[in-house]
């Protein structure tokens, strides 16, 4: 028997898997953190990668940092505080930064959650803003060729220099995470993220992809439009340490990023799995089914037509998204809800209903969670918990031939998955 420890939660749940089977591990070949972090992050941010709009003292009297909500990890150490720092030694006070957090259509976070993102010394000395994309006033600066309409914070629009932090990692449809996606995203208003999020069919929207992706290219035009003037962003391992560090203008860090994370991410397979055992990667990647969804696209990549994948993610929030639970509850199978959005309905939240079910036609999908099986099987989903994880194991190994082929992913999420006749 061959034993395996993956992410689930804030801790990690153990299985053995019988050795007659072909089993592989794959994960992200992370290497070694960065062995000074801080004083990388000082230096990125003294000497940018190419040539920034870096604005004089006196024209800026504003500044807007956009963050991260907690549904993404928090890098170890955090850039925020260093960021501050930077700038305090720049010549800016406490009142000429406001920080806002991105929200994007999730729910806003309280008050008391913030120190999740940040520390208490930072809370106190700064302005905090939680968007919201429903309530919060927005201010149109335009639309993208796509029909996007650009609406996004006021209050950030209203600063002299936007500034967004954030990891840059895969991103299940988006292509990638990180750049302009914090503020034009995180702090857009609703139709804007509906608008954009739209192009979820397109055959291009997926993970790796950027430069032919429509929804990424979106968000860049958004970006531009908005004047987003620079982005910090991280590479991070498993443990949410630093593997590498950014700071230019949102294109050029993006553009600099991107090899890094195809070589860091990205695993090719020779062909498909009978069996995926995938963990999103633990908390925060699978604080809620919204979440972990983006890691049971990776692992529906490698399976084949068919088979299985049992998906590991917590989900101490249950869906994540009130919408998505009145749609998939209201919905007649997994075909009618692709049809429905092949037939051009769309709506942020039953996206991620549209997202599931596609894999769901092609491979049988079982979650392992908190969550009760009962709301479980309501979504239209096979469910089980931890405690039943063994007896899950083996019931499988009692079934698969000796044959088959079964994969680990311990970090589903950022494991950009390829089997190498996709192309």
């Amino acid at each position: 028997m061959t034993e395996f420890n993956v992410p689930y939660g804030h801790g990690q749940l153990s299985f053995q898997l019988p050795s007659i089977f072909k089993t592989d591990l794959l994960s992200p070949e992370t290497g070694n953190p960065l062995e000074n972090p801080d004083e990388e992050i000082r230096t990125v941010l003294e000497i940018p990668l190419g040539s920034p709009r870096r604005r004089s003292k006196t024209d800026v009297q504003s500044i807007g940092i956009a963050i991260n909500d907690k549904t993404r990890p928090v890098p170890k150490p955090n850039p925020l505080p260093i960021l501050l720092d930077h700038l305090r030694k720049n010549g800016f006070t406490e009142d000429q930064i406001k920080l806002f957090i991105g929200s994007g259509t999730h729910a806003p976070m309280s008050e008391s959650e913030l120190n999740r993102l940040m520390p208490e010394e930072v809370l106190n000395m700064y302005r905090v803003v939680v968007h919201n994309c429903d309530q919060s006033p927005l201010e149109e600066v335009g639309h993208t060729p796509h029909g996007t309409p650009i609406l996004i914070n006021a209050e950030f629009m209203a600063c002299d220099m936007k500034i967004t932090i954030g990891n840059i990692e895969p991103h299940h449809f988006m292509g990638f995470s990180g750049g302009v996606k914090t503020a034009v995203i995180g702090l857009a208003g609703r139709e804007t993220i509906k608008t954009n999020h739209a192009m979820l069919i397109h055959p291009q929207t997926k993970s790796g992809v950027f430069h032919i992706n429509p929804m990424r290219q979106d968000i860049e035009i958004m970006g531009r439009k908005a004047e987003i003037d620079f982005s910090l962003g991280t590479i991070l391992n498993e443990e949410k340490q630093i593997l590498k560090v950014f700071f230019d203008e949102p294109q050029a860090v993006m553009k600099a990023a991107i090899p890094v994370v195809q070589k860091t991410f990205g695993v090719r397979v020779a062909e498909p799995y009978d069996l995926v055992i995938a963990s999103p990667g633990g908390a925060p990647k699978d604080i809620n089914l919204y979440q972990a969804q983006k890691g049971l696209t990776h692992a529906a990549r490698i399976t084949r037509d068919g088979g299985w994948v049992i998906l590991l993610a917590a989900c101490p929030e249950g869906s994540g998204s009130a919408a998505y639970e009145d749609y998939i509850l209201a919905a007649d199978s997994h075909k009618a809800i692709v049809e429905h959005f092949e037939n051009g309905f769309f709506n942020v939240g039953p996206h991620k209903a549209f997202q599931i079910a596609r894999e769901a036609l092609r491979v049988n999908i079982l979650l392992v969670s908190d969550i009760p099986p009962r709301q479980v099987k309501s979504w239209k989903l096979t469910p089980s918990t931890p405690l039943l994880l063994g007896q899950l194991i083996e019931w499988f190994s009692a079934r698969l031939p000796d044959e088959a082929r079964i994969a680990v992913l311990p970090d589903a999420t950022r494991t950009m998955t390829e089997v190498k006749h996709e192309r």
